[in-house]
């Protein structure tokens, strides 16, 4: 592709700049121009072969990991020298946004921005309650089955299986649970 935007370009700029002869004083001098019709042809050109080669970014689709160590410190910078920003827990899910070396720019649930060190990051399927209320957590998928416990916003689970609108879940301590899916992000 490179190649071809390289030929493509010279083929480009021979046909784009004029070439004007002018003598002056018995000499021959040449002057090169770019016509006032070309600059468009030359912007749009300039485009499509950096942006084959690479040299725009491009905005990635969003990867969701989630946090595989207990605690993980959310910072404000790629590095340990950055602020800590929060903490969070296991399990809790987050969308890459950017990678810098070892360390993961993401988005969370709320939308707040952070980095975390990749190495304390996989990608097990997880959910968090998204929900102001605290939402109920039931021995089966539906409403008739009777209620395990209530989660606040914010709590983190791995998911299990899915059945329908319902998502069998766990928590890091071990609780276990099915959970409506318009409840978690």
């Amino acid at each position: 592709m490179i190649i071809l935007n390289s030929i493509m370009s010279k083929i480009i700029l021979k046909t784009v700049f004029s070439l004007q002869l002018s003598i002056k004083g018995g000499q021959m001098k040449s002057k090169k121009r770019i016509s006032n019709l070309s600059k468009p042809l030359i912007i749009i050109v300039f485009v499509i072969v950096a942006f084959n080669a690479g040299v725009l970014i491009q905005p990635a689709m969003a990867e969701r990991k989630a946090i595989s160590s207990n605690r993980a410190n959310i910072r404000s910078g790629p590095g340990t020298t950055y602020e800590v920003l929060w903490q969070v827990e296991r399990y809790y899910p987050i969308e890459i946004i950017r990678t810098v070396g070892q360390w993961y720019k993401f988005k969370d649930f709320e939308g707040d921005i952070g980095w975390v060190k990749n190495t304390i990051v996989n990608s097990t399927l997880t959910v968090i309650t998204s929900k102001e209320n605290t939402v109920n957590v039931r021995k089966g998928p539906g409403v008739n089955y009777e209620k395990v416990f209530m989660v606040e916003k914010g709590v983190p689970f791995k998911l299990v299986q899915k059945k329908g609108n319902w998502l069998q879940i766990e928590h890091a301590d071990g609780d276990k649970g099915w959970i409506f899916k318009g409840l978690v992000w």
